[in-house]
């Protein structure tokens, strides 16, 4: 596998770390599901900016200063490093810190030429108004990463990125007025099982006291989530009250849409 070769310096410790997500794998997913879908064969270690997240989010920096805020399975994303950086109280979590910062960013790094080599497979799924053109985005993708390294370097001591792997979160009850996840748990619909979905979201409402969001509500392959019904069901079985946002950001065609969460 790709994976595979990709990693040598560092499989093992990564693909432990990964743990295949405890079984949470659906089964026979390491293909493929389709052809006309966005290629990708892990899940990669790619983040967003602060100002990618506000459009994806619908927020504004009234938002952030109600309380503290999550970023959720983030990956090298910088929100959190711009958001302290403005004087917001932010922290985010991912099953990979607890690896060097070093083998963070080789893993991002690579991940970023893996999977922009898989979107130029598929250009029809991509709709060109927020960012001009394929190189503006890959800039984006490798700044994000940039100041996620070096605020994790920096200010792991102070608590700011935390290993923690859904779903089980590391913190108490309602700790966190805002709790945002991106582009993880929808995303890769084709390979996380509904249960994982449910408990997923259901710990991050555990240590949320206001709203959970979620995007995007795709796949790789840009169709909407199969099993959305059944798991807002399930969610409201248990008081928790979904609904489907509509948002102001778009790249992936249709991916318009973000989760809220609420009790």
């Amino acid at each position: 596998m790709l994976y595979q070769r990709e990693y040598s310096p560092f499989k093992g410790e990564i693909e432990r770390g990964m743990g295949m997500l405890k079984g949470r794998l659906l089964v026979g997913t390491i293909a493929m599901v389709e052809t006309n879908s966005l290629q990708l064969d892990r899940i990669v270690f790619i983040g967003r900016t602060y100002f990618e997240y506000l459009r994806m989010f619908d927020l504004n920096e009234s938002d952030l200063k109600l309380g503290r805020v999550l970023d959720g399975a983030a990956g090298p994303s910088s929100f959190t490093a711009e958001a302290t950086a403005k004087g917001f109280d932010a922290t985010a979590c991912d099953m990979l810190y607890c690896h060097p910062v070093e083998t963070l960013a080789d893993k991002g790094r690579m991940d970023i030429e893996h999977t922009f080599r898989k979107v130029d497979d598929v250009p029809h799924l991509y709709v060109w108004k927020y960012y001009k053109d394929r190189q503006e985005i890959i800039g984006l993708r490798h700044k994000a990463l940039g100041a996620f390294a070096r605020d994790y370097e920096e200010e792991i001591r102070e608590g700011r990125h935390i290993k923690a792997e859904l779903p089980r979160l590391p913190f108490p009850d309602r700790t966190f007025t805002l709790v945002l996840s991106s582009h993880f748990l929808f995303l890769y619909g084709d390979r996380l099982s509904l249960d994982f979905h449910v408990e997923s979201l259901m710990e991050m409402m555990r240590v949320c006291s206001g709203e959970v969001r979620v995007y995007p509500l795709q796949g790789l392959d840009a169709k909407p989530y199969p099993h959305m019904e059944e798991l807002l069901l399930r969610l409201r079985s248990e008081g928790l009250q979904g609904e489907l946002v509509p948002t102001s950001f778009e790249f992936q065609r249709g991916a318009n849409t973000m989760l809220t969460l609420k009790r």
